[in-house]
């Protein structure tokens, strides 16, 4: 079963057995379409297990979402464990999963102690399409098939999922689990704990990935008001008064410190951050681009997995240039690995980019030999991006 949308229609709806259910460009987007794919789709896996995977430092819009699929495969007597390969670093995500008992595992490939994947029947992508989850391959080289794909993103790889819900128009997953709820395939109870604890989950994921709502669309706000009936207004509170780590506020220094500014775009690298400090490289991406005259910011690093013996160079971007599409930029700075997997990708107003350091991964005892990797990072880096910043080049404009 595949479902492929634009902005403005449902293109295609079509049964994995070569069925037709419904065809036709001009289907209106706001019909229950979507949401009866996957009620297809779990009607079939009556009474099966699945896995449902993150990206490795997800944030809250994929820790709800993923919640809401959980409880919504129960009623089809589908179970689901919910697994991401990274950490929890960003002080209101350890809160939300804290608060609300958010049921998401860490498995660290590394410790070789993760679930028995014999136990599984498919395996579920939410909020991601597998290019950010280090977990991805080794499920599907174990053999679990990919049943679901549901993600806001623009496409990042080829994928063959039975059944694939993309829909780069809506501006956060949890609007569009939000609308499976509201087309019937949960019934919300106000007096079920845990029903209020993932509509509140579902507000916070969907207020994060709009900006508290100042970049929804129709479809967000809608989604809002539905949950509004169901979510619990203290806890949320709760959550979003958790406060930043010194750590993270000595990254967001760091990026004020390197900055350098040109054509309203502010770009800084923060060198070498822990694995655990991850999410403080998009917080200080949200930071800069406050700055008076800066439409755009860019703060990256190189982030150091001391039980993988592995560095990534992960990086955020935020925006509030309406013409600038961070996904098309994003992928034009960087794009695409051996296997033609992008780099990193984006979504209205944020961005972010992870590339593997590979062979020379590793942080040494000579401070000196890792003061020069940095320098011939960052400057790689700076210059793919300013290639795109500085409108002399002629590759990209953002007017």
């Amino acid at each position: 079963m595949t479902l492929d949308s634009s902005p403005n229609q449902v293109t295609s709806l079509e049964l994995s057995n070569g069925s037709e259910a419904a065809t036709g460009a001009g289907v209106d987007e706001s019909s229950d379409c979507p949401v009866s794919a996957v009620r297809t789709l779990l009607e079939a896996h009556r009474g099966e297990r699945q896995i449902i995977l993150l990206q490795d430092f997800p944030d809250p819009d994929a820790l709800s979402s993923a919640w809401a699929y959980k409880l919504i495969a129960a009623t089809y007597t589908i179970e689901c464990d919910i697994f991401y390969g990274g950490t929890l670093s960003h002080q209101e995500n350890i809160a939300l999963v804290k608060l609300t008992g958010l049921p998401a595992r860490r498995w660290i490939l590394a410790n070789n102690d993760g679930p028995n994947l014999d136990h599984y029947q498919g395996v579920v992508l939410v909020d991601n399409q597998g290019t950010t989850s280090q977990l991805y391959h080794p499920v599907r080289k174990a053999g679990v098939p990919l049943v679901l794909v549901i993600d806001h993103h623009a496409p990042q790889d080829n994928l063959d999922a039975e059944c694939i819900d993309l829909r780069p128009h809506i501006r956060a997953t949890a609007t569009m689990l939000t609308q499976y709820l509201q087309q019937g395939l949960l019934r919300l109870d106000r007096s079920n704990t845990k029903h209020t604890k993932c509509a509140t989950a579902l507000m916070h994921g969907l207020r994060a990935d709009t900006n508290q709502l100042m970049n929804a669309a129709a479809d967000d706000f809608l989604a809002a008001a539905y949950l509004s009936q169901f979510y619990d207004g203290q806890l949320l509170n709760a959550i979003l008064q958790a406060s930043r780590s010194k750590r993270v506020m000595d990254v967001i220094e760091r990026s004020l410190r390197n900055r350098k500014v040109q054509n309203n775009v502010s770009i800084a690298g923060v060198g070498y951050l822990r694995y655990e400090d991850r999410d403080a490289i998009p917080q200080a991406a949200d930071f800069l681009v406050t700055e008076e005259n800066i439409h755009t910011a860019v703060v990256y690093g190189i982030v150091h997995d001391e039980d993988e013996e592995r560095e990534v160079v992960i990086g955020s971007l935020r925006t509030s240039k309406i013409t600038l599409d961070p996904d098309e930029f994003i992928k034009e700075a960087f794009g695409q690995d051996g296997a033609g997997r992008f780099f990193g990708g984006g979504r209205s107003r944020a961005g972010g980019f992870e590339i593997p350091v590979g062979f020379l991964s590793g942080f040494y005892e000579n401070s000196e030999y890792n003061r020069l990797k940095w320098e011939v990072f960052d400057m790689q880096i700076k210059q793919k991006l300013w290639r795109l910043v500085n409108p002399e080049e002629g590759i990209i404009t953002t007017d």
